[in-house]
């Protein structure tokens, strides 16, 4: 593979307009890549995806090298109907569209070249291959006192022009005091065993909000793995929504520093897995200062032989006192086959704090099913309306109502 990943460096570079300087930024990033590889068990963040062995499987030799001199014809089918949007639109992992046409022109600004900066003091091998094969990066300026009219939609597309690559992209955003923006990533792949690597990074000033809805629901066998960086000032707020369950296999990492007195971060997700679909979401939530909150939901429903994985930490310096964490799992297994894996920690260093974990999972109450087949439904409608209702309390926990309505339609949640 070290071979193959110089040979679709090199490659990169003579159809680029890259600087020396990128050029150099850039091979010290593949050096720094091909040293670890791709991620496996041994490393502990990844002990229960082996993300290696998954592409070696499933997909087998990887091309690194994509022409993005050609633009691709835009679907417009895939666009939402039914609300008044912004976007940016990614077809194999170029960028064809950026459309911010709802917005004052001078409250937002697009900045192309931005450095991408890795915000998760943790290593990451994904972000070094991120960032040596990036071809363009942007940078999203959202103004002091500025409040977007409307969402931000980012289709993330891929067609079938496209098989055994590996796709790489970033984005930074930066929201000045007292801006807000809100995001929805909508993935629709048609495209088959490829390898999709995003990489986000979130400045947040004081008093700034954002809010973030992941929505990878289009089924598929490509591979992804999604980066999100946080970096939050003085009472800034963040929230993050995962609906997991088009992919073969998904990967969702959170990273958020809670810098600010007063600044908070929720975290809520949905695992909907059937088949032999492998899905994780990992959350790592620093607390660094005093009188900071987060809140973390996560919940599966899993059949056939799909495997959800949930690794979420919550750490709180010496600092932080008057932290209040919150932090659960639960999981409903419709079959033997299916397995849920959960690893809540706690890292605690100061003493006047309220933190809380759990994890539980089970199959459905067979007496609620009995219960509602005698008030006249049947058993598949018996097991689809406790579903729904086990699901709902997450999707309830949108702060934001258009995207709310948006995601229990696209997920036939009723109430």
């Amino acid at each position: 593979m070290k071979e193959q990943l110089q040979i679709d460096f090199d490659n990169i570079v003579k159809t680029s307009s890259f600087s020396q300087k990128d050029i150099k930024q850039k091979q010290n990033c593949l050096n720094d890549f091909i040293k670890i590889g791709f991620p496996s068990r041994r490393q502990e963040n990844w002990k229960f995806s082996d993300l290696n062995q998954i592409i070696k499987k499933n997909i087998g030799e990887l091309s690194f090298y994509n022409d993005y001199s050609f633009t691709n014809k835009i679907d417009t089918s895939v666009y939402i109907n039914g609300l008044e949007h912004n976007k940016i639109v990614f077809i194999n992992g170029r960028i064809e569209k950026i459309d911010f046409s709802y917005e004052k022109k001078e409250k937002v600004e697009i900045i192309e070249g931005s450095e991408t900066i890795d915000k998760s003091n943790n290593f990451n091998s994904l972000i070094d291959l991120n960032r040596a094969f990036t071809n363009k990066s942007y940078k999203i300026l959202v103004k002091k006192d500025y409040k977007l009219e409307k969402p931000l939609i980012i289709y993330h597309t891929t067609n079938n022009k496209i098989e055994s690559k590996n796709i790489n992209l970033s984005l930074d955003f930066q929201l000045e005091k007292n801006s807000s923006l809100r995001l929805v990533d909508l993935f629709n792949d048609k495209s088959e065993k490829n390898f999709l690597n995003i990489v986000y990074n979130f400045e947040l000033n004081q008093d700034a909000i954002l809010k973030n809805y992941k929505v990878d629901k289009v089924e598929n066998r490509n591979i992804k793995y999604c980066l999100n960086n946080i970096e939050q000032e003085t009472n800034s707020f963040s929230e993050t929504f995962i609906l997991s369950s088009g992919s073969y296999f998904s990967k969702n990492e959170i990273n958020c520093n809670l810098k600010g007195k007063h600044s908070s971060a929720f975290i809520n997700g949905i695992f909907s897995l059937s088949e032999d679909r492998h899905h994780e979401i990992r959350t790592t939530i620093n607390h660094l200062t005093e009188k900071t909150k987060s809140y973390q939901l996560i919940k599966s429903v899993l059949n056939g032989g799909s495997k959800a994985v949930y690794q979420g930490k919550i750490f709180v310096n010496s600092e932080a006192q008057k932290t209040d964490g919150y932090q659960l799992s639960k999981a409903i297994l419709l079959n033997e086959a299916s397995e849920f894996n959960a690893k809540p920690e706690l890292e605690i260093y100061a003493d006047d704090v309220k933190c809380s974990h759990g994890s539980s999972s089970g199959s459905l109450n067979e007496e609620s099913i009995f219960y509602l087949m005698s008030r006249g439904l049947n058993y598949q409608q018996s097991r689809e309306l406790l579903i729904n209702g086990f699901l709902l309390e997450v999707v309830e926990k949108i702060t934001d109502s258009e995207i709310k309505n948006l995601i229990k339609n696209m997920i036939g949640i009723k109430e």
